[in-house]
């Protein structure tokens, strides 16, 4: 055999192993890279949090974790939905559900007009989940209460110090950054005095009179997608007249920590069970928005 012919011999072999080590190299890369996307999808994503309506458990500048496997991970058409098309969304099993006091990432129910619920993939809320589907919500005296349940919910001296603060300034129910869910210069409910609201739940039935059809219009518009309104003392939707209607999905009213400085359930109202991404599990970084210094005391906190 020639000299030249071992040294092609011999570079064929060279090429060919490097060849193969770009292969592995690459498979593995792109092994790491499905994984790490199914990791996104099922089970825990990344936020980080731009307000400080959830101070003291979120401060601006934390970034979290958002845990999908409690609730169950939602399974619908991404590329429908972020041409901005209604899509169904379905949710796999979860190890458990929404719980009052739950801190909850959703997407933004009323993105782009005030009280029209549409799910945009692109705007998110964080807040603490204060009334589950089938409950009772009401303020009292500023603080925060669910008929036939005991435990305080959010931050209650801050509702407390909310509501004197309303007390020593007044509270102008007519402005419009003020008004409180549906609106407040019909209902009479302000910060300090909301409700009784009941959260619907799959399966609920409700009379449709004038105090229902102002509760509940935007969340029954959703659900039907045909307009609701009282005209002549009788419910419309999609122009027919209805006396009753039973609700399609469950629903949450959630709130923000700081109760002075959060647009929440409170103004725009209530949150599709759709519309809700998962639960902040841990704060895994944490930027100081305003000095770009480290804040390494809270990097791994739980948030409860």
């Amino acid at each position: 055999m020639s000299m030249e012919s071992k040294c092609g011999g011999s570079m064929k072999s060279r090429l060919k192993k490097i060849f193969d080590k770009v292969i592995e190299v690459l498979f593995a890369v792109c092994l790491v890279a499905v994984t790490w996307l199914a990791v996104e999808l099922f089970c825990i994503t990344s936020f980080s949090i731009p307000s400080d309506s959830m101070e003291p458990v979120l401060k601006a500048g934390d970034n979290i974790w958002v845990e999908k496997l409690s609730y169950g991970t939602r399974l619908f058409n991404v590329t429908e939905a972020l041409k901005g098309n209604r899509v169904e969304v379905k949710r796999l099993p979860g190890l458990g559900k929404v719980k009052r006091g739950d801190v909850v990432v959703f997407h933004n129910p009323c993105p782009h007009e005030w009280m029209k619920l549409e799910m945009d993939l692109m705007k998110y809320y964080v807040k603490r989940c204060a009334a589950l589907p089938g409950d009772t919500f009401y303020i009292e005296n500023g603080i925060y209460k669910v008929k036939g349940y005991d435990k305080p919910i959010g931050d209650v001296e801050r509702q407390q110090e909310f509501s004197q603060t309303i007390d020593r300034e007044g509270y102008d129910g007519n402005h419009p950054l003020m008004r409180v869910y549906p609106d407040s210069r019909f209902t009479g409910w302000s910060p300090q005095t909301f409700g009784p609201f009941h959260i619907p739940q799959c399966g609920d039935s409700i009379p449709m009179n004038e105090r229902n059809v102002l509760l509940y219009r935007n969340v029954i518009e959703w659900e039907q997608r045909k307009e609701l309104v009282w005209q002549d003392e009788e419910a419309l939707l999609g122009g027919e007249a209805i006396t009753g209607y039973r609700f399609k999905g469950n629903y949450y009213f959630m709130v923000g920590d700081k109760v002075e400085n959060s647009r929440d359930s409170r103004y725009w109202g209530l949150v599709p069970e759709e519309f809700i991404v998962g639960k902040v599990w841990k704060i895994w970084k944490s930027v100081d928005k305003y000095t770009d210094e480290i804040r390494w005391e809270r990097f791994g906190k739980s948030v409860e």
